[in-house]
This record gives structure tokens, C-alpha cells and sequence, in this order.
């Protein structure tokens, strides 16, 4: 079942400013009901009063956030490879698109179709197959690219600001500038304290599997992971962190295993990988 849904200008813009997410947080449940591989059309209304088709989700996981998280419950995660953002500027108004769909979306002010709980609509088959075929002419946001963040993570333990600025450079990602700004500055100094600082709450064990290299070979190797991805809009603060071995760590990100809060683990493909050491509090 694939879905519309009614993005306000205000919190669209700032998603693109701190880190395109790639996944919608709503209080309603309806956002559950998609079927994973279905799409979640996402439309906003630009500053000059014009409404423009600008995201498409490619459901690949649906998870619950923390209770009493401001956003609500209920959390839909975009496939990276399939999930599109298009440019606003520029787009024409798709008010008569919307309007054409066998939704009801009528009333002077199109947005007003879509408040509260009604943000979220259930689309047809055929209202999504004329969606996808109006997205076909629309240029892609280039500020919804994603740094590595594999790569990101072991720059920013490594405490090395200019290796950082030279990832973000390299990599051409079209972050805004206060995004770029926060990953070469301020996290850069931060990760480091954050990750030594879980390493001694749980003795450098991997809070999944429990691997204890500190204990066996005195050394310290298991890493910092971000629930949140950084390049997603996360923040570098330990309740966005845990301690996971590389194989662990490699492994959430080649899948993109997103964390369930109510289950307190990553969802894969075959079930979850739950936290079995949790003594600090996870609300990404």
C-alpha cells in the first residue's frame, strides 16, 4: 500500500540543513501500514505558496522510536538506493497532480487536506503510478547525497579534522553548509571523548555480541557506531552511540540495519541484533 504525505515546509527545510534523513517519523500508524518496497510520496509547499513533489521512500524498514518522542512513535526508513529527494526550486505546482488522485483533497488550500493525523494518506496503485510518472521529469536535490559513513566515523575517532574536510570535499556530497560546518568542527572534537567514554562503561565489550577484546588481548577495538547516522542528521552525542565490534560494525552499515527502540536492537533482514550490554540511555 503506498502512501502521500503532507512534509510542512519548515520541517522539510530543516531536514535538508542538518542532514537528509532518508526515513519519517509520525504519530500516526497508518505510516506502519506500508508494505516494505512500497512508496512513500512526500510533498511540501514552498515559501512562494507553491506546493512541489520532493521525496520519494522506497520503504526498507519500519521501527519504533523512544517512548514519548516528540516526533511520535511510529518511524518509516528509505531504502538508499532506491529512495529519491527532488529539487523544490524550481518544480512546478503539483497541486492539480494531487488533486487528480483518488484521495480527497479538496478545499481552497491544499495543505489543509493534510493536517494532523491526515498528513498521512493511503494512495492507490494507479495514484502511485501517476506519481512516479510526474517524478520522472524532476531533477534530484543534490543536497540528499550521504557521506560514507563508515569512512566518516573512524576519520572523526581518529580526531583528524582535516582528513574530515577532505572526505566531505572528495565526496561531493551536497550537504548544506550548516551540516558541513558541524561534521568538521564540532563533532570532529567530540566522537573521540564519546567513544572512550563508552569504552570504559562497558570494559570495551561489544554491547551485542559481548567480544571482550580489552580483556583478552588488552586492547581496545571495538568502535563507536552512530544509531542515527550521522550524514542522516544524527547528532555526535553518546545517547546517538554504541560500542560494537568491526564485524558488527561493518555489518549494520552494509545491510543499513536502523535500531528499533522498543525491540533495543538493529533490524536485519533475518530478525534482530539485540543490545545484550545496555547501561546508558539510546534515544537518537
Amino acid at each position: 500500500m503506498p502512501l502521500l504525505y503532507y512534509w510542512r515546509g519548515d520541517n522539510y527545510a530543516r531536514d535538508l540543513d542538518f542532514g537528509t534523513a532518508y526515513h519519517l517519523n509520525q504519530a500516526n500508524p497508518l505510516l506502519h501500514e506500508i508494505d516494505l518496497g512500497d512508496s512513500l510520496w512526500a510533498f511540501t509547499r514552498r515559501r512562494d505558496g507553491v506546493y512541489v513533489l520532493v521525496a520519494e521512500l522506497v520503504a526498507s524498514a519500519k521501527t519504533l522510536n523512544p517512548k514519548g518522542y516528540r516526533y511520535g512513535p511510529y518511524r518509516l526508513w528509505g531504502d538508499l538506493r532506491r529512495s529519491r529527494y527532488f529539487q523544490a526550486d524550481g518544480q512546478p505546482d503539483v497541486t492539480m497532480q494531487i488533486r487528480s488522485l483518488s484521495i480527497r483533497a479538496g478545499g481552497d488550500v491544499l495543505g489543509r487536506a493534510f493536517q494532523g493525523h491526515s498528513a498521512v494518506r493511503r494512495i492507490s496503485e494507479a495514484d502511485h503510478q501517476l506519481l512516479a510518472a510526474y517524478a520522472t521529469k524532476l531533477p534530484r536535490e543534490p543536497r540528499a547525497r550521504l557521506v560514507p559513513e563508515e569512512r566518516l566515523e573512524a576519520l572523526l575517532l581518529a580526531g583528524d579534522e582535516e582528513a574530515v574536510a577532505v572526505l566531505i570535499r572528495d565526496e561531493e556530497p551536497g550537504l548544506a553548509e550548516e551540516r558541513r560546518r558541524y561534521l568538521t568542527t564540532e563533532a570532529v572534537r567530540r566522537d573521540r571523548q564519546h567513544v572512550e567514554a563508552l569504552r570504559d562503561l562497558y570494559d570495551g565489550r561489544c554491547q551485542i555480541c559481548e567480544w571482550a577484546p580489552r580483556a583478552r588481548y588488552g586492547a581496545d577495538i571495538c568502535e563507536g557506531h552512530h544509531v542515527r547516522w550521522l550524514s542522516r542528521g544524527g547528532d555526535d552525542a553518546l545517547t546517538n552511540m554504541v560500542l560494537i565490534c568491526p564485524n558488527h560494525h561493518r555489518a549494520i552499515h552494509r545491510v543499513d540495519a536502523p535500531f528499533d527502540f522498543a525491540a533495543g536492537g538493529f533490524l536485519t533482514a533475518d530478525g534482530i541484533e539485540c543490545l545484550s550490554l545496555n547501561r546508558h540511555e539510546i534515544s537518537a
